[in-house]
């Protein structure tokens, strides 16, 4: 099965690319190698980390922390999703 696992978090005003390269870091110290990962970011300094992972749903898996709070408008928001294969097929 692929699990995939979604971070998202919101820079405070004028720190995005700050929290870009923090989540670019940590995305790089996981435990372990995730199958695939990919960041991406949106407008209002907001930046999100997915990573895929061959693993069980409910199986204990590598996740960014929470930035420090001084970075961040708010909580950082976790999913955790089954890949039921392409869209389009």
């Amino acid at each position: 099965m692929t699990v995939a696992l979604m971070w998202e978090a919101r820079a405070t005003e004028g720190r995005g690319a700050e929290l870009l390269e923090w989540a670019r870091a940590r995305a790089g110290e996981l435990a372990r190698e995730p199958l695939r990962s990919e960041l991406l970011r949106a407008p209002q300094d907001r930046v999100l980390v997915l990573t895929w992972w061959d693993a069980a749903y409910d199986e204990e898996l590598p996740e960014l922390p929470e930035p420090e709070a001084a970075l961040v408008t708010r909580a950082v928001h976790r999913w955790r999703f089954e890949s039921l294969g392409p869209a389009n097929g």
